[in-house]
């Protein structure tokens, strides 16, 4: 697994280094093989270190997880540990997951975009000259990405890893864009303008 330990106005020492790399090692090769890269940034915020761990374990699969502390190595424990528990939960379905991907490639190709966010004092009571109604957000970057083929519970199961807001995914059930997110009581929200009937999908 190619490793890369970085910190962000922080000078991150060789004896660190080499716990962040037993320490992945060990989690992360419980259940993959042959991870591919991992990437542990290191900050400091006020009296806090933070730690941002982000592992590539497979094709698709992305495992990422934050861990805030007074010192920067239980910053990094902590953010392990919740690696290491999403992969214990998802042990099973991981493995099943691993090889259904590598059998298939049917992801679909799109473009991704980073558009500017708006400042702050941006007003919308009418006092404007008349652009904020014509105005378009700026992109201020523009890539490829691919979004994966899924079932709904799959599609659960990497944005929980990754830790994401949401995911965009095409459902193998019918073919078409679904999406799911986290809501504000906790549970997960799922988007299917397909209306597919498939109770499996």
């Amino acid at each position: 697994m190619h490793l890369s330990v970085k910190g962000k106005q922080l000078d991150v020492g060789d004896a660190l280094r080499a716990h962040v790399a037993e320490s992945l090692n060990g989690v992360v090769g419980k259940y993959f093989g042959r991870p591919i890269e991992a990437n542990v940034v290191f900050s400091r915020e006020a009296h806090l270190f933070r730690a941002d761990i982000s592992v590539h374990v497979g094709r698709g699969i992305l495992v990422q997880s934050i861990g805030e502390a007074d010192a920067p190595y239980p910053a990094f424990d902590t953010a392990c540990d919740k690696i290491a528990k999403r992969l214990r939960r998802y042990k099973s379905r991981l493995k099943d997951h691993h090889s259904a991907s590598e059998a298939s490639g049917d992801a679909l190709a799109a473009k991704k975009y980073i558009l500017q966010a708006e400042a702050e004092d941006h007003t919308h009571d009418g006092q404007g000259d008349g652009a904020a109604e014509s105005h378009q957000p700026v992109v201020i970057a523009e890539m490829t990405t691919s979004i994966a083929t899924l079932t709904v519970s799959e599609a659960v199961m990497r944005m929980e890893l990754a830790e994401l807001p949401a995911m965009l995914f095409r459902n193998r059930g019918h073919g078409g864009l679904n999406m799911v997110y986290r809501r504000a009581d906790g549970h997960v929200g799922w988007v299917d303008p397909k209306g597919s009937a498939e109770p499996g999908a």
